[in-house]
């Protein structure tokens, strides 16, 4: 592609739409005007990339976190450094997109995986696209008051959307009980490295399903016209609705149907379309629920199949071989339930299907194991397993803890059906976009071709005892440091020294993940160093990153923990030279693209047995990370592939923590140990003020009240955290500790998202 035609292009852009010059015009208007003039040249390979008549794949999903476009996309058609040179001769520097907001169209890594296998089926020339939900505000922007998390909206739109192409003629109308409303699809460019293959996302957005009512306006009925526009709207208003509220658990349940009975209707039509018979739908297309968000859409086509006069025996065994079903975790999210009078009152047609399956199960397995309803109760993991070609986990770990325990009595009837593919990453975005400096460093080293082949990574194994690449590579890790703590400082207004060690746990914030843990440990350290038992501490940052869901109550605790906790120790003459902790505010993918290559740690340390494979981690691991964390997920990998002694294992393996909660006492433990005691004790003891909410001594008596007393191991899991953290610690700036980062690096080749979408496509979708 020739950018400096994209260039030229985009000054005439510029000054159609108002006048101005390229180099005086705003920055979202340089930001679209640049990827509208993209979008130009990309339309008829694109276009015949979709009508290719190939086998196509179908990636549903709540979430697509793809964050920024123009950075990914400049540099996956091969002009990133060209229209990076053409704006610095107009005097601009192309770091200024910065400034555009992410498209907030996701939560964490479901999201953000999501969009990593579709780059990764553009690059590796698989036919793979997406469909969800064009979310107006996304989550929420996070804003952090007084050490309390804020949500306010995310108008991710507001500089506009130039990546998306509105369909208005494809159209569908989705129908519930008490209304309808028009699903109209925005498709975005997926594209693959080198431009070879672009693939679609395709959102879809909510609307009213009739045109405006004149005749009631005319009667001044404005607040009935209003309300109907709200109705239909609010669909695709926020990601994931607050479901405490019976309204909230409704409106989810709409997006969810909506959604998928929009795309399930689109695909259906487009097959009638190319003349094939429906019989041979599993041929031409295959899809993938990404997770039971999505899982409406199997009854959505034994409904659509049987309108085609087609029986139901015959639907569901057409719609179990074009469906598969990827579980992320053991956590209840990931195995929704609905209650079916729920789903009758809202979409009665999508009810009656179930209880045909639920008849479907009963005669054909004679099992009362295993059921779609129990107790009028609808179990959409069951659906997505029963009607499915395939059910995967997403680590080696992960899928084994699914075939012995969580879906073991599945197992048992279809052990074929369930495989394990570990997540991966793309290498684009994680690597050669976001970190220069170490890609560079790397083509200089082993050459160029590893975008593609991240395999090759291994070769610089070669190089972890060449003094100069080990200058070089310290040397861009300080670089890359140094930049992420001028954007906290900007960002922020936290200084964090760059020579600093930067120990960073950022993703979802939920108690399983343990951030919790975390917080302790800084406390540890603070009251040692204090009370002069550490005096040769090495000086340590504590970055955090991660959005805990509106209604999540001691989620929310935490995250006011953390900012009590960095409070006190940021502004104590007597630790502020060896400690610093920040909590970043709204922690997203371009935050991400910074934090990942800066980082000397990744804390990964979630109670084993319940992160099911992380892609942080890998992250982490790409940018010559070490782990510091339990053996969950894909973090078990992660040691089978660098070695277990060039990370930094602490805790209960999934073994241990299974004996251990059969007869566990957390307050024993808590009282045994008087440094624990004493960093417990400040959730209530007044050490910390959290405004007279109740947060903190909530938060201390959910370790010790209840059924589920401490049941992330928090206290059981503290002794061995500071033991190896401390190891840790020592070892930092040693050449051993650069080493380990550097062969971390070398091995972190398997985990690239190209190996698995080939998986996918090989063992799951059979292309």
């Amino acid at each position: 592609m020739n950018y400096k035609q994209i260039i030229k292009n985009a000054e005439i852009i510029v000054k159609a739409n108002s006048g101005k010059k390229l180099e005086d015009a705003c920055v979202s208007e340089v930001y679209c005007a640049i990827s509208r003039a993209v979008m130009a040249e990309i339309a008829e390979g694109w276009n015949k990339g979709v009508t290719n008549g190939k086998k196509r794949v179908g990636y549903l999903s709540a979430e697509f976190l793809i964050g920024r476009s123009i950075y990914a996309n400049l540099f996956n058609l091969g002009i990133l450094n060209g229209v990076k040179e053409e704006l610095a001769l107009r005097g601009m520097d192309i770091t200024m997109f910065e400034d555009i907001e992410d498209a907030a169209l996701g939560n964490g890594g479901l999201g953000r995986l999501a969009a990593c296998y579709l780059e990764s089926g553009a690059s590796v020339n698989i036919p793979l696209d997406g469909y969800g939900i064009r979310y107006r505000y996304g989550l929420f922007r996070q804003r952090i008051e007084d050490g309390f998390q804020r949500e306010v909206a995310d108008d991710w739109q507001k500089a506009g959307d130039p990546w998306s192409f509105r369909k208005d003629d494809e159209s569908v109308t989705v129908s519930f009980a008490d209304y309808k409303v028009k699903a109209v699809p925005y498709d975005m460019p997926v594209i693959g490295y080198g431009g070879n293959t672009i693939n679609t996302l395709r959102l879809w957005q909510s609307e009213e399903a009739d045109d405006f009512d004149f005749d009631l306006f005319n009667e001044m009925k404005t607040q009935v016209i209003a309300t109907r526009k709200v109705r239909a709207e609010e669909i695709c208003y926020v990601l994931y609705p607050n479901d405490s509220t019976e309204k909230g658990r409704l409106l989810r349940l709409r997006q969810e149907y909506f959604f998928t009975s929009a795309t399930i209707q689109d695909l259906v039509r487009k097959h009638k379309a190319s003349g094939k018979p429906l019989e041979k739908l599993h041929e031409s297309l295959s899809l993938q629920l990404n997770d039971t968000h999505p899982v409406f859409a199997i009854p959505e086509l034994i409904r659509l199949l049987m309108e085609e006069n087609m029986t139901f025996n015959k639907a569901f065994e057409i719609s179990r071989k074009v469906f598969n079903f990827t579980n992320h975790t053991i956590m209840g999210e990931a195995l929704e339930r609905w209650d079916m009078r729920r789903v009758k009152k809202l979409i009665p047609q999508i009810a009656r299907v179930l209880r045909m399956m639920q008849k479907h199960i009963e005669k054909n397995l004679q099992n009362e194991k295993l059921f779609i309803i129990k107790d009028e109760t609808v179990h959409m993991a069951n659906v997505a397993i029963y009607c499915s070609s395939a059910t995967n986990g997403v680590a080696q770990l992960h899928t084994d803890i699914l075939k012995q325990d969580t879906f073991k009595d599945w197992y048992e009837v279809y052990p074929e059906r369930f495989k394990n593919v570990t997540n991966g990453i793309t290498p684009r975005r994680w690597l050669a976009v976001c970190n220069e400096e170490f890609s560079s460093l790397i083509t200089e080293y082993i050459g160029d071709g590893w975008q593609n082949n991240l395999e090759r990574l291994a070769e610089l194994a070669k190089f972890v005892d060449d003094e100069k690449f080990v200058a070089k590579f310290k040397a861009m890790k300080q670089a890359k440091k140094q930049q992420l703590s001028d954007f906290i400082l900007k960002r922020e207004g936290v200084e964090i020294p760059s020579n600093f060690m930067f120990d960073i746990q950022v993703k979802r914030l939920h108690e399983y993940k343990r951030q919790l843990l975390n917080a302790f440990s800084i406390l540890y350290y603070y009251f040692e160093i204090k009370e002069g038992r550490m005096p040769d501490f090495k000086p340590t940052a504590f970055i955090f990153g991660a959005k805990a869901a509106p209604g999540y109550y001691n989620a929310k605790a935490i995250i006011k923990f953390i900012n009590c906790i960095a409070e006190k120790v940021n502004n104590d003459p007597d630790t502020k030279d060896k400690l610093r902790v920040v909590f970043v505010s709204d922690y997203n993918v371009s935050y991400a693209e910074k934090i990942f290559c800066a980082a000397d740690v990744s804390e990964q340390i979630s109670t084993a047995g319940f992160e099911a494979s992380g892609t942080g981690n890998m992250k982490f691991m790409l940018n010559g990370t070490v782990t510091l964390g339990t053996m969950d997920g894909a973090n078990v990998e992660i040691c089978e592939e660098a070695g277990k002694e060039n990370e930094y294992i602490f805790g209960a393996d999934v073994e241990e923590v299974a004996r251990v909660k059969k007869d566990y006492k957390p307050y024993e433990v808590y009282m045994a140990d008087k440094d624990l005691k004493r960093i417990v004790d400040t959730l209530d003891d007044g050490t910390f003020n959290d405004n007279g909410t109740g947060m903190l001594a909530s938060l201390k008596q959910s370790l010790f009240g209840g059924w589920s007393a401490d049941h992330y191991l928090v206290l059981h899991d503290f002794r061995s955290y500071i033991q190896v953290k401390t190891q840790l610690l020592n070892d930092y700036g040693s050449e051993e500790f650069t080493r380990k980062c550097i062969i971390n690096a070398s091995k972190a080749g398997k985990f690239s998202s190209d190996r698995s979408v080939k998986e996918y496509a090989k063992n799951i979708w059979k292309l």
